[in-house]
């Protein structure tokens, strides 16, 4: 793999959205190395359990377990604690969730990480789903528009201590205005021009969403769902290898 698509294949994280472990970890085995990380759902995640994300992090590879947590404080926080004894990199919850439940979750994790010596996963926050427009914000009686509500969520995540947050590509550069450059944001709603929307709504390609600033991106399907993987894969890092400075 030449230097440019090695350093953009560190900001790459495929989407395991498949039902068993099995399927899961025969990609794992097949895209191992040539991408950043692997981001395990819910989906995944209920058939599956805890094993597989112990498996594929004994392995080497990293993980983005993709569980959006939103429960009361104590709760969040207990379920925090065990994602952390899994060996996760990268963890969210819903900033819906309210300031105290963010705060308390940021600072027992702190606190177990540094009591055990472990490094601490990134903890981010989810805005709004990809699969939200203004039209579904309307029908819900939200005045806001989507940019101004994920805004002001990301300043909330920022001011409770959370890393970053995870947010479509549309409302990237407007994070990032607000919140800075040390402030991660995780994309997914990304999708390839010759890949579908599937049921995505506010999307980009892969380059638009690190043109805009995006730190990692997710793409799943459009891969894990190809004939040929590899040569999916090997296609977007072709894409995105000109853009190695972000």
């Amino acid at each position: 793999m030449e230097i440019a698509k090695r350093v953009m294949k560190d900001r790459l994280i495929i989407a395991l959205d498949v039902p068993t472990a099995s399927k899961a970890m025969e990609l794992v085995a097949l895209l191992r190395g040539r991408v950043g990380m692997f981001k395990v759902g819910s989906q995944l995640f209920t058939s599956a359990g805890p094993q597989l994300v112990r498996k594929i992090s004994s392995g080497g590879d990293k993980v983005f377990l993709d569980l959006k947590l939103h429960d009361i404080p104590r709760t969040v926080t207990n379920s925090a604690l065990e994602l952390v004894k899994m060996g996760v990199v990268m963890f969210n919850l819903h900033i819906m969730g309210g300031m105290e439940m963010m705060q308390l979750t940021v600072k027992e994790v702190h606190h177990y990480c540094s009591v055990h010596k472990l490094r601490r996963p990134k903890i981010l926050g989810v805005t709004v789903l990809t699969s939200l427009n203004q039209e579904n914000f309307r029908s819900m009686g939200i005045e806001k528009s989507v940019d101004e509500l994920v805004v002001q969520l990301s300043l909330l995540a920022q001011e409770a201590g959370l890393d970053g947050v995870v947010a479509s590509p549309k409302e990237i550069k407007g994070i990032r205005s607000a919140c800075g450059r040390g402030f991660t944001i995780v994309t997914p709603g990304v999708r390839p021009f010759w890949a579908g929307a599937d049921d995505q709504k506010r999307l980009a390609t892969p380059r638009e969403a690190i043109k805009a600033g995006a730190d990692y991106i997710v793409i799943g399907r459009p891969i894990t769902g190809a004939e040929d993987p590899l040569s999916a894969l090997e296609r977007v890092l072709s894409e995105l290898s000109p853009l190695q400075g972000g």
